[in-house]
C-alpha cells in the first residue's frame, strides 16, 4: 500500500496514487537526476556525486502545454529517452526519509504521468560503483511523448512557446547554464541554443 506523506515545502502539488518501489529495507537510495534534480532537488541528502546512466538520453521528447507551452502551442521539456547513455547527478536519500521523498517526487515528476519511475543501476563515478537509483523516464505510450524531434525543429517550437512557468528558451538556457557549471557536456542541447539564436 502506498503511504502519503503532507509536504512542507510544496503542499500544493498533487498527489499521485503510485506504488512505491520494492527497496530494501533501511538502506539509503540513491536518485539520479538529469535535469533540475540536479540543481534543485528539494529534499535533504547525505551527498551528490558525478553518475552516468547506460541505456537513456537526456533529449527534448515531452511536450509541455503548461509550465512551458500552451494546448494551442506546446512547449518542449526534457526527459529521458531510450538508447544512449546519459551523465547527471546521483542525489544520495537518507533511508529514514526515503518513502517522503518518494512520494514528494512522484507528486513533483508525475503530474500528468509522462515521466514514469523506474529503478536502474548508474555509475557513481568519485569511485566507478554500479548502483540502484530511483529516476524517471519518459513514457513513450504518453500523449506528451513527442519521440525524436530534428535539432531544427526543436529549435523553432521551443523559439516561439512560452507557458506558466515563462518562454520556453529560458528552461534551455538555464538547463545549458547548469549543465555547464557541472562540466557536464551536451552537444546536441547547445546546437538547438545555437540555432535559436541564429533565428533559424
Amino acid at each position: 500500500m502506498t503511504r502519503k506523506f503532507d509536504l512542507i515545502l510544496e503542499p500544493d502539488l498533487p498527489s499521485v496514487d503510485y506504488p512505491l518501489p520494492k527497496l530494501p529495507p533501511d538502506e539509503d537510495l540513491w536518485i539520479f537526476g538529469y535535469g533540475s534534480l540536479m540543481w534543485r532537488p528539494g529534499f535533504d541528502h547525505l551527498g551528490v556525486q558525478d553518475a552516468q546512466l547506460y541505456g537513456y538520453h537526456r533529449a527534448f521528447c515531452v511536450t509541455s502545454v503548461v509550465h512551458r507551452g500552451t494546448a494551442e502551442n506546446p512547449g518542449l521539456v526534457l526527459g529521458l529517452d531510450r538508447g544512449g547513455s546519459c551523465r547527471g547527478k546521483g542525489i544520495l536519500c537518507p533511508a529514514d526519509i526515503r518513502e517522503p521523498v518518494i512520494d514528494y517526487l512522484y507528486r513533483r515528476e508525475m503530474v500528468t504521468s509522462v515521466y514514469q519511475p523506474r529503478m536502474v543501476r548508474v555509475r557513481l563515478l568519485e569511485d566507478g560503483v554500479m548502483a540502484p537509483a530511483l529516476t524517471f523516464v519518459a513514457d513513450p505510450a504518453h500523449e506528451q511523448y513527442c519521440g525524436k524531434p530534428s535539432l531544427e525543429e526543436a529549435a523553432r517550437i521551443i523559439a516561439r512557446a512560452h507557458g506558466r512557468g515563462g518562454p520556453n528558451v529560458e528552461y534551455l538556457k538555464s538547463t545549458l547554464t547548469h549543465l555547464d557549471e557541472f562540466g557536464i557536456a551536451d552537444g546536441p542541447l547547445h546546437r538547438i541554443m545555437e540555432l535559436i539564436e541564429k533565428g533559424d
